[in-house]
């Protein structure tokens, strides 16, 4: 492992997963390249997630950045990685950890004010699903437009090239919606993205409004304002957001009542929905530099949008079978 915490290149075992593995049918989840199912150690009986992903060059780099990553305690740990076959196809197939605390707005859902104590063990926050990363230099320029439509900066929607900033503006968006609940940034017509929404994005259209943001401090507001900044180049940095007082000045948390709680449960039923459409539509974004397009969802009936509406005036591998 060399000073930034990244370990080195890990060559995939040729051997069959089964001779090391008991492999579940218990699905715990689809990534953007593939689903993970459940799996156990033959030697010790623990318990593993396995991510089963088609060999392809993008799926290596995917499984390559997450292996040398994952020294970081707050990254999902990969255990092993094999490389087997399957009806004349080629797999990776990813041994990671087994995360069973849940998704982060779903322990929120069910936990609320004390999802994340320290006396918890499970209450640890883990980044997984390395499918959309790229290692870049600190100059690099990206222009592949990869993203997911509630979190995408706005030099991502348009034809120029961005850099690793646009990465503080979803940040930003994921601390505006553990404040208070909801997206800053939404279609008005249920949709994953539409005009309105990419209007909006690029011009930085979003507010603060009450109930949910009444008890929510000047200082956090100050925060998500410079992290959202619409020009890349005034946008705070991730080591003056690590450095700023909102966060600096806390060793414990604030027991700040917010009612980030109860908007995800009132808008419970539509995220399943969004993230299923998402998925569909992430797996498609790699191919064309001009324009993404992204079809919209079935039911626009959404109560998360409604609520802000109002605030406005307006072909799976069976794993079992593996070999």
């Amino acid at each position: 492992m060399n000073d930034l915490g990244l370990r080195s290149v890990r060559t995939p075992k040729s051997t069959p997963i089964t001779e090391d593995y008991e492999i579940s049918n218990t699905v715990l989840g689809l990534g953007i390249n593939g689903k993970v199912v459940q799996c156990y150690s033959k030697k010790s009986g623990e318990k593993y997630a396995l991510k089963v992903l088609h060999d392809c060059t993008k799926a290596r780099r995917e499984v390559d950045l997450h292996w040398r990553a994952s020294g970081c305690r707050h990254i999902v740990n990969v255990v092993d990685v094999y490389e087997n076959t399957y009806r004349g196809n080629k797999c990776l197939l990813v041994v990671m950890e087994c995360m069973e605390g849940g998704e982060l707005f779903q322990r929120i859902q069910d936990k609320q004010d004390g999802a994340f104590t320290e006396r918890d063990h499970t209450g640890i926050l883990k980044l997984t699903d390395f499918g959309f990363a790229k290692e870049t230099l600190s100059k690099d320029t990206l222009q592949t437009p990869c993203y997911t439509p509630y979190y995408v900066a706005p030099e991502v929607l348009g034809p120029e090239k961005y850099d690793k900033s646009c990465d503080v503006w979803s940040l930003g968006v994921i601390m505006y919606i553990l404040l208070c609940g909801f997206p800053p940034f939404y279609s008005n017509h249920g949709l994953a993205i539409s005009p309105g929404m990419k209007r909006r994005i690029r011009t930085g259209q979003y507010d603060f409004p009450n109930p949910e943001w009444q008890n929510v401090s000047q200082d956090a507001k100050d925060l998500i304002r410079g992290m959202l900044c619409i020009d890349p180049t005034q946008r705070l940095t991730i080591d003056q957001v690590v450095r700023n007082k909102w966060i600096a000045q806390y060793t414990e948390v604030p027991q700040t009542p917010l009612h980030t709680g109860r908007m995800l449960r009132e808008g419970e039923d539509i995220w399943p929905e969004v993230q299923e459409e998402m998925t569909r539509s992430l797996a498609t974004m790699r191919v064309d530099y001009d324009q993404v397009h992204i079809k919209s969802l079935d039911n626009t009936n959404n109560p998360l949008l409604n609520k802000r509406r109002k605030n406005k005036g307006v072909n799976d591998l069976p794993s079992h079978m593996l070999k």
